[in-house]
């Protein structure tokens, strides 16, 4: 069954009015200041598992975002799916532990009078089934479904309204990672994240032109671009996206907080709240089909007001969307 509020993110992403996303969930988590002991078995860095060892701490930084003016909060299950969670001996609860996390989420979102949005974040599985590997290595591309699907409808049953497939790293996986989304809920509304490398294409090679054309008819309802790099460097491939005859479905542009500066503070972002949205607020103006901006890595609550403001600025402005033939 698709909740109400999921109905209605499928019609915001199709009726051209802009929608904010939140910003960075690890980088907010770290300022916690997180011991090894704050993580489920020792595990630091396992920052999904906050979640369970510290539920107070993820729902404050879901608070923030809301507060600061984001319509959407993202699940802090970026790696829950259960090939990571192999990684830490949960892969058996992979399903309970999206469920929980959307849960948990949720529960941050219907606090708010105004419709606030829950959407479930699946990253990368960490195997890319692009190259080849070693005989002892492989896994099925059945595995890497199963492990998508498991993810997929542990946060489905937790209530999200929407599924983003984000960082996608290998066309193959996101293809793979789609599939399992739409068997775990064929109305569901789907995002397709890809990252870049500077050179506007993918870990593997592959181009922005070629993942879009390849994943568009997938039944997906938007897709863009997150984390990889600040929003300059990923202008040639926001351009080439909003061209009006590639443009199906709305574009995602959330970038990091600009390149870290690895000198400073192992890995300083440079880009403060107020640079970012005047590089975005450009953006859209020479844009139209950018329909969802946001923040990844080393972007906070600041950074996501500022665009709230930016968007406040824009409203009425509708997001042209060509139909897909």
């Amino acid at each position: 069954m698709l909740w109400t509020s999921a109905l209605k993110l499928k019609e915001r992403l199709q009726d051209g009015r802009m929608l904010l996303l939140d910003g960075a969930m690890g980088t907010e988590l770290q300022k916690y200041d997180p011991a090894e002991s704050d993580y489920p078995g020792g595990r630091a860095g396992f920052n999904d598992g906050l979640c369970i060892t510290h539920p107070e701490w993820v729902r404050a930084v879901h608070r923030s975002y809301l507060e600061a003016g984001a319509d959407c909060i993202t699940t802090n299950t970026f790696g829950s799916n259960v090939m990571k969670l192999d990684e830490y001996g949960l892969g058996a609860d992979t399903k309970k532990i999206n469920e929980d996390a959307a849960r948990l989420a949720r529960g941050v979102a219907d606090s708010f009078d105004s419709e606030k949005y829950v959407i479930g974040s699946m990253g990368p599985s960490g195997y890319l089934p692009s190259i080849v590997h070693r005989p002892e290595e492989e896994v099925s591309l059945d595995a890497v479904e199963d492990a998508f699907y498991r993810q997929a409808v542990g946060l489905v049953r937790g209530g999200v309204d929407g599924l983003v497939l984000e960082t996608s790293v290998d066309l193959v996986e996101l293809k793979t990672a789609i599939r399992a989304a739409r068997r775990a809920d064929r109305n569901i509304p789907v995002i397709a994240n890809i990252t870049l490398a500077q050179a506007g294409r993918m870990l593997l090679g592959t181009p922005v032109e070629a993942v879009y054309t390849t994943v568009c008819g997938m039944g997906i309802d938007a897709f863009g671009i997150n984390c990889s790099t600040g929003p300059l460097e990923m202008e040639n491939c926001i351009r080439w996206l909003s061209d009006a005859g590639n443009a199906g479905h709305p574009v995602l542009v959330v970038p990091n907080a600009g390149i870290p500066d690895m000198a400073k503070n192992n890995g300083e972002y440079p880009l403060q709240a107020g640079e970012m949205s005047e590089i975005l607020e450009d953006m859209l103006g020479k844009y139209p089909n950018i329909g969802v901006i946001g923040g990844c890595c080393g972007t906070t609550p600041e950074h996501i007001r500022m665009l709230r403001s930016v968007i406040d600025k824009h409203e009425g402005r509708a997001v042209r969307v060509q139909a897909m033939r």
